[in-house]
């Protein structure tokens, strides 16, 4: 196992190198540039920021000396909020984008696996149909329905939890974003979740533990093993899309997280601030399917890296 963790971390060097020079090319070759506005600025002011931020180099010489630069951990100045470093953006908004995603992730998995493996056991009864209509629609309705309908039922009708803001992480302003985001994946869990239980449910092994009356809670814990893995595989790029933020759940509640950084870098052509959403979200990916192919392993005996 430790040789094969060392192996994935050493070829993911190679695939973030390309990631990072496919996207800095590309968001050269946009129209446009940071410093375009609807009034354009004086020549020689605009010779000037070019020279600060070394856009008058080389495409060439950018390239290297943002790499070089990667190399020391420095993502480099933001173009559009300018008294900020890469870094300092990120330092301040990503631990928030953090504990909402890790909350409705947890969420999401407890309900979601619960919920699968009701519905499982229950299967064509009452309560089965009723998680497939409730996962169906968890599924098909987007997070700008849901959150403007928490907000109106809970924060306005109700006068139970606040609207918007973050209140430096109050428990009461983080129910409601933290709903939002977990109610989509509650839904994809528990449909997974059922469809995997009930494959298990139908195998010899588990089919042998139900005819010698073994108690339910014995075939639960026995069932799930093999139930959980096509749901650990679903978490890698769930967890990393909740843990760098939701853009439309940050902006209808007001959260300061990262979300905003993804359209505000794109729409200004904040190219430094693009570059670090990029690589961020490359990161979590590659780390989090390395994790679920560690625990991928840890629960099923099946399966060895060698």
């Amino acid at each position: 196992m430790g040789f094969y963790v060392v192996k994935r971390l050493l070829s993911a060097i190679p695939t973030l190198f390309i990631i990072v020079t496919i996207s800095f090319f590309l968001i050269r070759l946009a129209p446009g540039g940071p410093f375009d506005l609807e009034r354009p600025l004086e020549a020689k002011v605009m010779e000037n920021l070019r020279k600060i931020y070394q856009l008058d180099k080389p495409l060439y010489e950018q390239y290297w000396l943002y790499l070089s630069a990667l190399m020391r951990g420095d993502f480099g100045p933001s173009f559009f909020f300018r008294d900020f470093t890469i870094r300092e953006l990120f330092a301040n908004g990503l631990p928030i984008s953090m504990r909402l995603g890790f909350s409705a992730l947890l969420l999401a998995l407890v309900v979601g696996g619960t919920l699968g493996v009701v519905a499982a056991f229950r299967q064509n009864q009452a309560a089965d149909y009723a998680v497939i209509g409730l996962a169906t629609f968890g599924i098909t309705v987007p997070t700008f329905v849901i959150a403007p309908v928490l907000q109106i039922v809970f924060g306005l009708t109700l006068a139970w939890l606040p609207v918007g803001g973050w209140n430096d992480g109050a428990l009461r302003n983080t129910v409601l974003p933290i709903l939002t985001l977990a109610l989509p994946q509650i839904a994809v869990i528990a449909r997974m979740m059922r469809a995997a239980m009930i494959e298990v449910l139908r195998s010899n092994p588990i089919r042998t533990l139900r005819a010698n009356g073994l108690p339910l809670s014995v075939i639960v814990r026995h069932a799930l093993r093999g139930a959980a893995l096509p749901v650990v595989s679903y978490l890698g790029p769930a967890a990393a899309a909740l843990l760098t933020g939701s853009v439309v759940v940050e902006t209808i509640f007001g959260i300061p997280g990262v979300g905003r950084y993804f359209v505000d870098g794109a729409l200004n052509r904040d190219y430094t601030l693009v570059m670090g959403t990029v690589i961020m979200i490359a990161v979590f990916v590659m780390a989090f399917n390395l994790l679920v192919d560690i625990v991928y392993a840890l629960i099923d005996p099946r399966v060895r890296y060698e």
